[in-house]
């Protein structure tokens, strides 16, 4: 029997609460919940279990070994650029690359990945949506050659964007200052359109190849082959393991027949001018150096170029991607006129001691043609006219042969047509001719127009390049070897001969020895001990009567020229100086005796030492101690 409470106010209190049996109840249905709840969520797991070990037990393995395995390439170094004494020209450093893997990629982190890295969002969701079609674990490479401020937010953010993936990469490093620029070229990422092409059908998105120059003629010899690392990371995307490793092979050495000794001094005597020096061995058609003004930094397109650089380029007017050895067409001047000596000589039009009298100008075909030196240069024969590069006895003597055999002799040495040098863009130049004429103009040759052609004006354009094989394949009594930038047998270089007159190639080239030796107009490419050839060129870039009429400039100042070649007989280098608003070959004449005096000091040099060499040898075979 329940005793009431004493405390009327605790009584209530009691009264109020529902009956003990009704809390029972209560909990009884929550414990019923949690039952059917613990029930569904094993069933679920069960069935789970099911699909993955039973069901599709290989599918689901791939899937967890896709997350847990991953593929990062080894990129293959590309070879090396050699000058012709092994002395390296272009070699490779290291650096690191930022791929994008795209299998556990999200759309929502490119923006943040892109400012992080200081990178144009636009750009880099363009270059993730160009492989799209394409299988998910091709990566996608967002930057090259990262700097320490990237590599600190890649390693700072690997939690948040287990996508990116870094790698080492080796990278061009070419010479400072724009030296050999346009000869060697530079690389870059392959374009949408250069995969198109058939040449680079076996390339893929993100490949480095050749762009320009040496790197492109032979990209195929210098690039190397990609090697491949299966590494074992985690969730987080930290390499736990390396499971295999696929080795990169690197890409060939390639050997130019470039001598950097001759190089820096045609880079230097180049300095603060506009124009190219070419030179040449004459007897292989090797190319010994090849300078072009204005140049450009490849190292900047190593990676890839930013765009206030490459318009600091493409917009600068004095265009320093033009490689000016063999793209600059000009009009040769006066270094024309032994080849046009030469064409009257082998054609019997004149001999030698044909002669000509200038009284400072000559009327041809209702025209006056006016000479160099106002007061004339008096009576001169072949020798002379070549010496003092008298224009009314190259008028005159133009006028005799005519345009067609003009025009068989610049052809013959190679004018208007391409020397096949191994690098890419050169270009033809022009040697006019009647069918020319008819065939572009649809009207015939004047013979008014061909005295102009004879001191290498008119429509007559040539290369540095195209002039240098000229006069050297002239000089060496008629093989023109085709100019060549790489180290090979001489039975594999291509030539074109013809079977020139002895007497007549050497009196050419005794009117060019005078040019130098005789006090004609290239004393300055005199060399004392040494017998140097030449022939100056001014050649203008308007008419005398618009220059009269006041449209005189600086840049419409004439080009300056100057072909020269050492020794007199067997020569073994010509070099070709041009250097535009010059004004005269004479200016000219003092880069190509640097040219021509580097590579016989560096000659002399190189017997010496044998010479010290073979002593040595001899002395320590006698058991005597040299000194």
């Amino acid at each position: 029997m329940t005793l009431p409470p004493s405390d009327p106010n605790l009584a209530h209190q009691l009264s109020d609460k529902p009956p003990l049996r009704d809390d029972t109840r209560f909990a009884a249905g929550k414990i019923a919940i949690f039952q059917y709840a613990t029930v569904i969520i094993f069933l679920f797991l069960i069935s789970g279990f099911w699909r993955l070990q039973v069901q599709n037990p290989e599918f689901y393995g791939e899937r967890a070994q896709q997350n847990s395995i991953k593929s990062v390439p080894i990129p293959g170094p590309r070879g090396r650029i050699l000058d012709r004494d092994g002395r390296v020209i272009v070699d490779n450093h290291s650096s690191f690359s930022l791929l994008l893997a795209r299998e556990s990629a999200k759309e929502e982190h490119l923006r943040p990945i892109a400012q992080g890295l200081d990178l144009d969002y636009s750009d880099l969701l363009a270059r993730v949506q160009r492989v799209r079609k394409q299988p998910k674990y091709v990566t996608v490479t967002i930057k090259d050659e990262l700097s320490s401020a990237d590599l600190a937010f890649v390693a700072s953010h690997h939690d948040f964007f287990p996508e990116l993936v870094l790698i080492e990469t080796p990278r061009r490093v070419y010479p400072q200052n724009g030296t050999l620029a346009h000869v060697i070229g530079y690389t870059g990422e392959i374009s949408e359109q250069e995969l198109d092409e058939p040449e680079f059908a076996k390339y893929n998105q993100g490949d480095v190849v050749g762009k320009f120059g040496i790197e492109k003629q032979y990209n195929d010899t210098l690039m190397g082959v990609d090697g491949q690392r299966q590494v074992v990371v985690d969730n987080r995307g930290t390499v736990r393991q390396t499971l295999a490793t696929k080795k990169a092979v690197e890409g060939h050495d390639l050997q130019l027949t470039l001598d950097l000794d001759v190089q820096t001094v045609a880079e230097l005597a180049m300095q603060g001018k506009n124009g190219s020096v070419v030179a040449l061995d004459p007897r292989s058609g090797e190319v010994l150096a090849m300078v072009s003004r204005p140049t450009f930094d490849p190292n900047k397109f190593a990676v890839r170029i930013k765009t206030k650089d490459w318009r600091e380029i493409a917009d600068n007017p004095e265009h320093p991607m033009l490689n000016r050895a063999i793209q600059a067409e000009q009009a040769p001047g006066s270094t024309f006129k032994p080849i046009v000596a030469l064409a009257g000589l082998s054609t019997g039009t004149v001999d030698a001691n044909w002669s000509v009298h200038c009284s400072g100008g000559v009327a041809l075909y209702g025209r006056y043609q006016h000479c160099w030196v106002p007061k004339g240069h008096g009576t001169l024969s072949m020798h002379n006219g070549i010496v003092h590069s008298c224009d009314v006895f190259f008028y005159t003597l133009g006028a005799k042969l005519g345009i067609d055999n003009l025009s068989f002799y610049g052809d013959l040495v190679g004018f208007g047509q391409r020397t096949g040098i191994d690098l890419p863009g050169e270009r033809t130049g022009l040697m006019p001719s009647e069918k020319w004429k008819l065939r572009n103009y649809r009207t015939k040759w004047y013979a008014g127009e061909t005295p102009s052609v004879a001191i290498g004006q008119g429509a007559l354009i040539v290369t540095p390049l195209q002039l240098a094989r000229a006069i050297g394949g002239m000089a060496v009594g008629g093989k023109w070897y085709q100019p060549h930038m790489t180290k090979r047998p001489l039975d594999q270089v291509k030539v074109a001969e013809w079977a020139l007159n002895p007497e007549n190639v050497k009196t050419v080239v005794d009117g060019m020895y005078g040019v130098v030796n005789e006090g004609g107009t290239g004393v300055r490419a005199a060399l004392p001990h040494l017998d140097v050839c030449g022939k100056t060129g001014s050649s203008q870039l308007a008419s005398n009567d618009f220059l009269k009429a006041g449209g005189a400039s600086k840049d419409l100042k004439d080009n300056a020229w100057f072909v020269g070649f050492a020794p007199r007989d067997n020569p073994e280098i010509v070099v070709v100086a041009l250097w535009e608003h010059g004004e005269h070959g004479q200016f000219a004449a003092a880069i190509v005796r640097d040219v021509i005096k580097a590579h016989f000091d560096k000659k002399e040099r190189v017997t010496q030492l044998q010479q010290n060499q073979t002593r040595t040898v001899a002395a320590l075979g006698l058991g005597v101690v040299p000194r």
